[in-house]
């Protein structure tokens, strides 16, 4: 499992009036899509971005907050999901998006805890981001049960509001 598209390097330009003359300029590589093209170059059945929050959630951080099990690319991008937070889940949404839609038919992605990694790729965590998800979204319902006891999925479609 390769782990690449870090940050690092200087970017530079030319001085147009003096194109042998480099200058420092100001840059941010987006590591996430990086990483989706990099991917996608390799060829990747798929693609998993790894965070210290988890999949993506609906009302995150409210006490109604419940987590998308699965999810379309459409439906993600119906919703906008990650608009609300443009510097921490919203590239990695639009990255995973972005390996799916240009990847080969059938390719995933996912999203979810550093820490749950080997739950992430048995689908128990996390999101998982597919072309062929049933009406868009499936829930994860966790019920009363403890975080870390294994999941259900929930084939209750999103209703919106």
């Amino acid at each position: 499992m390769p782990i690449a598209c870090g940050g690092g390097g200087i970017p530079v330009s030319r001085i147009p009036s003096n194109p042998r003359t480099l200058q420092g300029v100001e840059a941010v590589i987006d590591k996430d899509r990086c990483g989706s093209k990099l991917a996608r170059d390799l060829d990747a059945d798929g693609y998993i971005i790894l965070t210290d929050g988890g999949g993506i959630w609906k009302d995150f951080g409210k006490p109604t907050a419940k987590e998308m099990a699965e999810a379309t690319p459409e439906y993600l991008m119906g919703t906008k999901a990650g608009k609300n937070f443009p510097g921490s889940m919203g590239p990695k949404i639009e990255a995973a998006i972005d390996f799916v839609e240009k990847s080969k038919s059938g390719a995933w992605a996912a999203i979810g805890d550093l820490k749950d990694v080997e739950k992430i790729l048995t689908h128990e965590e996390g999101t998982l981001i597919k072309e062929d998800v049933k009406e868009g979204v499936i829930w994860r319902d966790r019920g009363e049960e403890d975080v870390e006891t294994p999941t259900k999925l929930s084939k209750e479609p999103h209703k919106s509001g």
